[in-house]
């Protein structure tokens, strides 16, 4: 075997994860899904004027669930991948951490939905890992009632005012 031959089969060992259709189309789905799902959280807080946008939530919605596939693809047991969430949900804590900002009294506090839009787009991004695709589904679409029903309910828009 020359140096090309084992080049090429080298390539092919190292890509083999993807290497049945079904795999490459369920793994493609996923992270579409969840580039889309994060995208429609991130175009609503967007719309809204707030500095995490549509790339910022497609990115956490990303990052979870390919955090969540690789494992899933090796075959992890259940504490790992509990483990991985838990790991998953502590690091965005931090990204949403720098989202919030306090002035100098506790009413003038700005960035709490962006900061929970966030971590609800981590939260989607690992049920679309786990194949959770309907459920995080419902689940973008209830954060996003949240988002643009509860202001209505409150009679102002108060809450993207002060968050």
């Amino acid at each position: 075997m020359d140096i090309s031959e084992r080049i090429i089969a080298t390539l092919i060992l190292e890509f083999s994860d993807l290497g049945q259709v079904e795999q490459l189309t369920r793994a493609s789905l996923r992270l579409l899904l969840a580039m889309f799902l994060g995208g429609l959280l991130g175009y609503e807080r967007e719309v809204m004027g707030k500095a995490a946008g549509i790339r910022t939530h497609m990115l956490v919605c990303l990052g979870a669930t390919i955090f969540v596939m690789a494992l899933e693809q090796e075959g992890a047991e259940h504490d790992a991948m509990s483990r991985v969430i838990q790991g998953v949900a502590t690091g965005i804590g931090f990204v949403c951490a720098g989202t919030i900002l306090k002035g100098d009294s506790i009413a003038n506090v700005k960035g709490l939905t962006t900061a929970a839009g966030l971590w609800a787009s981590a939260a989607i991004g690992v049920a679309v890992g786990l194949g959770r695709e309907a459920t995080a589904l419902i689940s973008t679409v209830i954060v996003l009632l949240v988002l643009h029903v509860m202001p209505l309910l409150q009679g102002s828009n108060t809450d993207d005012k002060k968050h």
